[in-house]
């Protein structure tokens, strides 16, 4: 767990660096503390607001004990094991296993299941997903997603600035423009790979964690194998054109998730069963 932790907080501190970097290169000490004053803003935003955005994207809809008693009361009964406040509840009408968390603390979380894991999951392996889900609330990685993902939008952004008006020193003469040319372009990678290296190791994080909540690792190993099954032949059209949102899910919804680890938003479903089956004593 600590070793997780520590990862994060490094891979958290390099794409701060690599922003005031940016701006740095723009215009020199003042670029690079308007650069961090613009990051830490968007950050702000997405802290009060992401939430609200995410779930209006998918079109989410709120359920309770009445109108889904399954799936309410199975995350009400997981919430009182990891001493977590209830949650909201939301169900999205799609085809494709998935299921997400979101919130900017666990006094306001939601997590949201998709119609195609309600069908397709029994209930231990449902009950797996979500102590998942309420994993991912109890370590707060919701917020440090939110940064990380805000924070590579705004290293593409500023990276495309300098592409076009070029940068300037701290004493105002113009940089090498090679230098910002080769910044513009191997920037935006770097805060992607750094953003994708974050949400691997809170995957593992959440899995572990979620196999404490719900005291059956085997569970969420079956369910991902499951998941990892079915859901790249099923479309999830609101995730292919918002690809920002696919690493908040358990599992990568787009099909392109099968290239090198470094690229992967997800760990490889393989390794996260056989950590599952090591907590098991298997």
């Amino acid at each position: 767990m600590f070793t997780n932790w520590l990862k994060t907080s490094v891979l958290m501190a390099a794409i701060i660096a690599l922003f005031g970097v940016i701006g740095a290169l723009l215009g020199g000490k003042q670029g690079m503390l308007l650069a961090l004053l613009f990051g830490g803003a968007m950050n702000l935003f997405s802290y009060w607001f992401s939430d609200k955005m995410v779930l209006k994207m998918y079109n989410a809809q709120e359920v309770d004990e009445t109108s889904s008693p399954y799936l309410y009361n199975m995350v009400k009964e997981l919430a009182g094991r990891a001493g977590l406040p209830m949650p909201k509840v939301y169900i999205i009408d799609e085809a494709q296993p998935n299921a997400f968390a979101t919130g900017r603390n666990p006094e306001n979380a939601a997590v949201a299941a998709t119609s195609g894991i309600l069908q397709m999951l029994s209930a231990r392996e449902l009950r797996g997903v979500m102590a998942h889900e309420l994993a991912h609330v109890q370590h707060r990685d919701i917020l440090i997603s939110t940064i990380s993902a805000t924070m590579a939008g705004a290293i593409s952004a500023l990276a495309n600035f300098a592409m076009f008006f070029g940068g300037r020193d701290s004493e105002g003469r113009p940089t090498n423009p090679v230098a910002s040319i080769a910044v513009a372009l191997l920037a935006p990678i770097a805060a992607s790979l750094i953003q994708m290296a974050i949400s691997r190791a809170r995957e593992f994080e959440a899995d572990r964690g979620g196999a404490e909540i719900s005291g059956d690792p085997l569970a969420l190993a079956d369910a991902l194998a499951k998941i990892d099954a079915y859901a790249r032949g099923i479309p999830m059209a609101t995730a292919e054109s918002h690809p920002e949102t696919a690493q908040m899910m358990i599992m990568n919804p787009l099909s392109g998730d099968g290239m090198a680890g470094l690229f992967r938003t997800h760990p490889a479903t393989a390794e996260r069963i056989a950590r599952l089956h090591a907590l098991a004593g298997r």
